[in-house]
């Protein structure tokens, strides 16, 4: 159980100065190719938490979940979210109902205001309707 507001620093990648055998050398067998990105990597870890930052959020929601209503309340949060992620509505461009179980429906991102006209909607609703109800 972690409580944790800020993603972990996670430093997965080693440096030649880490991976230098007894002669001083990369050991490219035992560590894999050379990487140049690894070694001028300047983030201090800041890239890692921004990327994690949204999972992070949803960990330590549900982990307050579960210490205040016990375990059903984020295994019933998950499952409905799982439910509502494999049958998307084919009439909407995006999943309203997964946005609002993950508390993202009064946010505004860029996919929703540049998700124009150029969008994937059916343009005959009954058709759509016929073609999904007949299997």
């Amino acid at each position: 159980m972690s409580l944790r507001i800020v993603p972990a620093n996670p430093d997965k990648s080693a440096s030649v100065q880490d991976t230098a055998g007894s002669f001083g050398l990369h050991d490219t067998l035992q560590y894999g190719p050379r990487s140049i990105a690894a070694e001028i990597k300047d983030y201090g870890g800041f890239k890692n938490r921004l990327d994690n930052w949204s999972e992070t959020q949803d960990n330590l929601k549900l982990n307050i979940q579960r210490n205040v209503y016990g375990l059903h309340a984020p295994m019933r949060q998950l499952m409905e979210r799982k439910l509502v992620n494999t049958n998307p509505s084919p009439f909407m461009s995006s999943n309203i109902h997964l946005d609002i179980l993950m508390g993202r429906d009064e946010t505004i991102t860029p996919s929703d205001v540049f998700n124009g006209p150029e969008s994937n909607l059916p343009l005959d609703l009954h058709k759509e309707f016929e073609k999904r109800y007949k299997q």
